[in-house]
């Protein structure tokens, strides 16, 4: 039996009321970790009823993955108590710097020092140059503006490098001498048509998180970013699975238990060895593009 070596430590995990980073905490707090997570539930075009149906019906696409992200943490938290686990949640805008302070020191003040961060969470608009892209179809694709490009930069690419500087400043100021931070980013950072702004910021995410690794690995923290494939976190509709499936070479889309596993390898003892590296989790799908 491997052994992680994760009994007690303390995970903050963003991004985590839904989809992987709810995964994530459930995969973290089986193996002994405490878990403190993040959520945020924003503006929603759907009426609380539209999003119960969405919910019971189960059907992918844009209002099913609104009904996801529009959830309370409390189930979760309920889930990882009943299972013997330690969890506490709060919701925080993370577009909001003056939040992520506060975040520490209410994990700290409940549950000690964070070992792991993970940061998780995300802003997706579609946005894109293309005016003949434009649509209002399945949440809509909207031309690319300033007010897009601060929003998608000032959740994805500057709230994650703040959570790292503050988890880094109270680890020395603490005088710790293990760390894991994982990032998650997308199989699509590179280029995505009809979402720019998103994969841009996202490709940021990466540009951060070599430069932290290269930086605090001598201070005893690996960092490393995680780039799922295409995940069933409620957008994905059921004749796009079917088209995904065929075209990713172990023939499914993926779930996101399937993300929370790599993490849980990556903040583990086994992978003491493991920084700075971009790990595509996809079922090939990314290999096969």
């Amino acid at each position: 039996m491997i052994d992680p070596h994760l009994e007690g430590k303390v995970a903050l995990i963003t991004g985590a009321n839904h989809g992987i980073g709810a995964a994530t905490a459930k995969a973290l707090a089986a193996q002994g970790a405490k878990v403190f997570i993040t959520y945020y539930r924003g503006p929603c075009p759907y009426s609380e009823e539209e999003l119960r149906k969405a919910r019971e019906a189960g059907v992918g696409g844009d209002i099913l993955y609104r009904a996801m992200q529009q959830q309370s943490a409390e189930p979760l938290i309920r889930q990882i108590r009943s299972q013997g686990g330690i969890a506490l949640a709060h919701e925080a805008d993370l577009g909001d710097p003056d939040n992520i302070p506060r975040l520490f020191d209410l994990c700290e003040e409940a549950l000690g020092p964070v070992d792991i961060l993970v940061n998780n969470h995300t802003h997706c608009v579609l946005e894109t140059f293309d005016p003949a892209l434009v649509s209002d179809e399945e949440g809509g694709v909207h031309l690319i503006t300033a007010t897009g490009i601060d929003a998608h930069f000032a959740v994805n690419a500057r709230a994650y490098a703040l959570l790292m500087a503050e988890y880094f400043k109270r680890y020395l100021q603490r005088g710790a001498r293990w760390g894991r931070v994982i990032n998650i980013s997308t199989d699509a950072a590179h280029a995505h048509v009809a979402n720019v702004s998103y994969a841009a910021s996202k490709h940021a995410i990466e540009s951060y998180s070599r430069s932290a690794a290269a930086e605090m690995g001598k201070y005893g923290i690996t960092v490393n970013i995680v780039a799922p494939g295409p995940i069933q976190t409620g957008y994905i509709t059921p004749e796009k699975e079917a088209e995904i499936a065929v075209d990713t070479p172990l023939r499914r889309v993926g779930r996101p238990d399937d993300v929370a596993d790599v993490v849980v390898f990556l903040v583990s003892e086994q992978a003491r060895w493991v920084t700075g590296q971009l790990l595509y989790v996809g079922g090939g799908w990314r290999m096969h593009q």
